[in-house]
């Protein structure tokens, strides 16, 4: 499919060049190219300096990495490129709220630093169903939880951030959507399978770097071109499509009219595209599972150093995460002041013209003022902004859905699989994992509208509320057992799926097309459906708990909240199952390295797979004590402390202003 953008209508000008030509010169391929070698080169250094041949080294970077790069590996991994296009998307269409998705995020960092992590790292667990495992026993929901998590990485973050970034690349470089896709996930998949979890939060912080330098650029220039903010406010309220009939559609005024309240966060509870309440009490459960349980995230937190570095890096990304505002959403709403009848059309056959997609163009805002207003060279920086910010999040995805499969289900059909086998394995499943993600892209391109922040907030309130359920409950009420889990997540997997695939058949209502879909299934509001699922399932999973019998304490010690102090030995749930199986265990057979060629070596170093010096069994008992140790020097942790209510400050200032 070629580019059908075009910035002329009906007669052929020679000038201005059509956008995916303007990308095509000496300075803006001489950035990109710099970006890309800076890339290969922080995650050669990465790759090389850890050692990627231990489960622990390669998943969770030796627990070794300081507060700096783990808050900017936080933010690179949560930022896509489905930020940029999305949350620019959603506002030029409908104004500044839609920062309350980020802005809520910042209230649950300091949560997960706090509360969250030092549970995590206390149970010695590397991804969020293995601590499921040992809280409650059994297999099925650590299976479960593993199946459904990389079930949400294709639908919700990879199909999601593919799309977006091949947005932009079509745009600049006028690729069909699909061979723009399959380049990206090429580049992608080769250093997160290579390089483990040390490259990634490596060059991860040099993403973050060249996003915010870029994204602070394009702002200064999108605010100029408007004269300045109180020119801005003015202008969004009057960027009016000047086709606003046709197609034979009668369409009403609300459809294309700036909202009233386009600068208010705090819109109707009835009639708000992102009501009030569901602000308040729907957006911290969709966020606590996203910051708090989801293994992309957490596993960045269990790679530092010490508690006092988690915290840290917790702070650091929730003040960064305050700045999407006006990196992101403004921008947005600016493209809408100056592409008005491309950003902002409604016709249909308008739509189709100007970027392909009938239900609208607001995903095209922010890259075309990329292509429209940057300078050369600064266009070029802008592509490796927009490609560090795709590219930091899939590998992140990409490394914490290759760990919840090689630990959490390879394991449990290879029984005896060597370290080795398992590595490998983790990296092959990501090579599956991208050709899934790819058949999806068509319902990230036509659902909610075309607004695909929307989309990605929607996905998560229809599955995200009973997994946060469960892990809150997991963590506080420790006669919780494994039976009312296992239901509680049933009948909240059945309720969200109920939900999420009645609007794929039926379609999201817009102003030109209202849904056929049952009002008593879609006529609740996603962020409102997100409320009732999270304390239905609670409801489950309390009630099935107390008609059960519970779990001994010395099957919970440092496994949830009242017993997080204790220094008693665990007996786990399934210690005598686990001890039958390592009985079971043959010994893994030890190869000798000098019968191992040139070629194979440099084959072991390159992926990782070359082995360690064998640990005597006092340095396997330190590893396993750092790995669980949550200590704090006392000077470091009232540093932190202090930061943290500075932050939870500076959020009820910004909320407040906007409110």
């Amino acid at each position: 499919m070629a580019s059908t953008v075009s910035p002329s209508t009906m007669t052929e000008t020679p000038e201005p060049p059509p956008l995916s030509d303007r990308i095509r010169n000496a300075a803006d391929i001489s950035v990109i190219v710099i970006y890309f070698l800076m890339v290969m080169a922080v995650g050669l250094w990465a790759m090389l300096r850890t050692n990627r041949g231990t489960i622990g080294g390669f998943f969770l970077a030796g627990r070794n990495v300081a507060w700096w790069p783990m808050g900017a590996s936080l933010f690179a991994s949560n930022i896509g490129s489905n930020h940029y296009v999305g949350l620019a998307g959603t506002g030029a269409a409908s104004g500044v709220a839609a920062v309350t998705f980020e802005w809520t995020s910042s209230v649950m960092l300091p949560i997960l630093g706090w509360i969250f992590v030092p549970i995590y790292i206390k149970s010695g667990v590397m991804t969020m169903p293995e601590y499921l495992k040992k809280r409650f026993g059994g297999e099925r929901l650590q299976v479960y939880l593993s199946i459904l998590s990389l079930f949400i990485c294709v639908v919700l973050l990879i199909s999601s951030d593919m799309f977006a970034g091949a947005i932009f690349i079509k745009l600049a470089l006028g690729l069909d959507l699909y061979l723009a896709i399959v380049i990206l996930l090429a580049m992608t998949a080769v250093y997160t399978i290579t390089g483990g979890l040390a490259s990634v939060i490596y060059t991860d912080t040099l993403q973050t770097i060249i996003m915010l330098i870029g994204s602070f650029i394009l702002m200064g220039f999108a605010f100029n071109e408007v004269g300045g903010y109180e020119s801005f406010t003015e202008k969004y309220m009057n960027a009016i499509p000047s086709v606003v009939e046709g197609d034979n559609l009668t369409i009403s005024a609300s459809c294309y009219t700036p909202r009233e309240d386009s600068f208010h966060i705090f819109r109707d509870s009835v009639t708000g595209d992102i009501p009030w309440p569901g602000i308040i009490f729907g957006m911290p459960i969709t966020a606590l599972w996203y910051w708090c349980t989801n293994q992309v995230i957490v596993q960045r937190c269990l790679s530092g150093k010490d508690m006092s570095h988690v915290k840290a890096a917790c702070i650091m990304c929730a003040y960064l995460k305050l700045l999407p505002m006006f990196l992101m959403v403004m921008p947005g709403m600016i493209s809408r002041i100056l592409y008005t009848d491309k950003v902002a059309c409604v016709v249909p056959s308008e739509c189709v013209k100007h970027c392909g997609v009938d239900v609208g163009c607001t995903n095209y805002a922010y890259p075309m003022m990329v292509l429209e207003l940057m300078p050369q060279g600064l266009r070029g920086l802008m592509l490796s902004v927009m490609l560090a910010s795709l590219i930091s999040s899939l590998t992140s995805i990409f490394n914490s859905a290759s760990t919840l499969f090689a630990i959490d289900l390879y394991t449990k059909v290879r029984k005896q699989a060597s370290e080795k086998e398992i590595l490998i394995a983790g990296r092959i499943f990501v090579l599956l994992l991208t050709v899934v993600s790819i058949v999806w892209v068509p319902l990230v391109q036509v659902s909610q509208n075309g607004q695909l922040i929307h989309y990605t907030e929607s996905i998560s309130s229809y599955l995200g509320p009973p997994i946060a359920a469960v892990y809150v409950l997991a963590i506080f009420c420790k006669r919780v057992n494994e039976q009312g889990a296992f239901w509680g997540l049933m009948a909240g997997l059945a309720m969200g799926l109920i939900r999420m695939i009645t609007e794929f058949v039926y379609g999201t209502p817009s102003c030109l097309a209202p849904s056929n879909c049952p009002k008593i299934i879609c006529g609740v509001h996603y962020l409102y459906f997100s409320i009732i699922l999270f304390f239905g399932s609670t409801l489950v999973v309390l009630g099935i708990s107390l008609l059960t019998k519970p779990i001994p304490d010395v099957h919970l010690y440092r496994l949830c909240w009242v017993l997080r102090n204790s220094t008693e030995e665990r007996i786990d749930i399934d210690a005598e199952k686990k001890s039958q199986e390592e009985t079971d265990d043959g010994v893994e057979e030890d190869y000798p390295e000098q019968s191992r060629g040139c070629l194979k070596k440099a084959y072991d170093l390159f992926c990782g797979l070359q082995k360690g010096p064998k640990l005597t069994k006092e340095e396997e008992e330190a590893l396993r004590k750092k790995l669980t140790d949550t200590s704090e020097r006392p000077l470091w942790r009232t540093i932190v402390n202090i930061n943290a209510i500075l932050l939870l400050a500076v959020v009820v200032f910004v909320y407040g202003y906007y409110a």
